[in-house]
């Protein structure tokens, strides 16, 4: 089901899937930048092993505090819950796109697509149940390379039966490679280049 959180079409309209009502917080991030010996842009006089990373469920921007003597990935899926944690001290606070390192923007696009692909089903699940933004401008043309043509195919083929996955889409639809338009998508809306977000929530 897709909620929408102004009913003035074009206006600050932000859509998303719905997810797991209770759970507001972040229990797995994906690593953009490990800084060894940083300081924290989001706790006053915090300084030790830092982690720039992007939320698994909510695609929050953090900083986390990472344990000592322990190395990360760009694009490691890491816990930062409460409970599970193996490599995490705890989470600093959230980050603005401004404040992520050069080698967090750089390798956000890369990430995000890995992370769209380890999360198929949800992102699928956009295909199925986007709804028009405006009366003239359906949500699914904000997915880089989706236009009118796309768009009403798209409409077509989840009445006849709701899409499964990415091969689905791009055989059924012939929309290729609909994981990296996603990513391409996310990044506009997590760098804040996008007016209307469809996929991150503020």
């Amino acid at each position: 089901m897709v909620e929408k959180a102004s009913n003035h079409f074009g206006k600050g309209l932000k859509m998303s899937i719905k997810t797991n009502p209770l759970r507001r917080y972040e229990e797995y991030a994906y690593v953009l930048d490990f800084i060894p010996h940083g300081k924290s842009s989001t706790v006053r006089e915090r300084e030790g092993p830092l982690v720039q990373a992007i939320g698994e469920e909510w695609l929050t921007l953090l900083e986390v505090l990472a344990m000592n003597r322990v190395t990360f990935e760009f694009g490691e899926r890491i816990c930062i819950a409460r409970e599970g944690r193996t490599k995490v001290v705890s989470v600093l606070g959230k980050l603005e796109y401004k404040d992520l390192t050069n080698e967090a923007k750089n390798e956000l696009p890369v990430v995000c697509e890995k992370m769209v692909r380890e999360n198929e089903k949800k992102y699928v699940a956009y295909f199925n149940e986007l709804q028009p933004v405006t009366p003239r401008l359906h949500a699914l043309e904000l997915i880089p390379g989706i236009g009118k043509t796309f768009m009403k195919q798209i409409l077509n083929g989840r009445e006849k039966k709701p899409f499964e996955s990415f091969d689905d889409i791009q055989s059924r639809i012939g929309f290729r490679d609909p994981a990296k338009q996603i990513a391409k998508r996310l990044v506009d809306e997590i760098s804040g280049s996008a007016r209307i977000t469809i996929f991150v929530r503020k």
